[in-house]
């Protein structure tokens, strides 16, 4: 709206099915989506610099950057009636994108069972708020324990630094690749949004080894709950390294209001549209 995608690696990125998102991730822009959404300068950046030039030559003033990174943290999480009216956002929205393709539904799944033996689903551990790991749903896009198969296309991934992709996968299938292309195998992402585990717009949620690669003041991405798209998908999903798509993700959340929410998924959905960054 950003495991299964051309090795899904936010993102704002796609992984295997089984493995990295690629920031759907992964789908990432670096700053043009940033530029395209206003979401402007990070604070957390600005209040580092900031206590570097106040503490100057006096090296035993300076603030450690361990201690400016746990501010950022702790500082990234949505006040109270932000979360509420987020909430409110998400559960209207996907609830009326689920009246409105369940038929679609239906032809996905006749499709995917027709084209390749497994199941209609695909199911993949991935990081959510707070760091708890959850299985985020998707369509079926690869064949039958692609996973597995993942250590031998190490030498062709595509994605930014810390992510993996390939853009023309062979453990694809046909069908796949058109779910793919229209962003369609996320679509049973919207029933997860319903049931509170993720967000129509927030940080792409990343598999566990994506996510130990970042630290410090970029894991204030996980203050907020993860997204059925966000800043990197909304911004064309190219691939970017994983810092930048984090940097991204934590100028969202402390830019957070309902109309930058609104302008992403109309962003998300023209690029649908237009098949860009599938």
């Amino acid at each position: 709206m950003a495991g299964e995608r051309r090795q899904e690696a936010v993102p704002l990125g796609r992984a295997p099915e089984g493995q990295a998102d690629a920031l759907q991730p992964n789908r990432l822009h670096a700053s043009q989506p940033a530029e395209q959404v206003d979401i402007g300068p990070r604070k957390g950046t600005r209040r580092f610099e900031s206590a570097q030039a106040e503490a100057g030559a006096a090296a035993g003033a300076l603030e450690t950057r361990e201690s400016l990174e746990r501010h950022w943290v702790q500082g990234a999480e949505l006040s109270v009636p932000a979360r509420w009216i987020k909430r409110a956002f998400d559960f209207v929205g996907a609830l009326l994108i689920i009246v409105l393709t369940t038929p679609l539904w239906v032809a996905i799944a006749l499709m995917i069972k027709a084209d390749s033996p497994g199941p209609v689903f695909f199911r993949q551990r991935r990081v959510g708020r707070n760091g708890r790991h959850f299985a985020m749903l998707k369509f079926r896009t690869m064949v039958d324990g692609a996973d597995s198969r993942k250590p031998g296309l190490l030498h062709m991934n595509q994605a930014g630094d810390g992510l993996f992709k390939i853009y023309d996968d062979p453990r694809v299938t046909g069908v796949g690749r058109w779910l793919r292309s229209t962003w369609m195998d996320e679509l049973p992402q919207v029933m997860q949004v319903v049931t509170g585990k993720m967000s129509l717009v927030g940080p792409r949620p990343l598999v566990p080894d994506e996510d130990a690669q970042i630290e410090g003041d970029a894991r204030g991405r996980l203050a907020v709950r993860p997204g059925l798209t966000g800043p990197w998908q909304a911004g064309g999903a190219k691939p970017i390294p994983i810092d930048e798509m984090a940097d991204l993700d934590c100028r969202y959340i402390e830019r957070w209001s309902l109309w930058l929410d609104m302008k992403l998924v109309v962003k998300t959905a023209w690029n649908v549209l237009l098949r860009r960054g599938a």
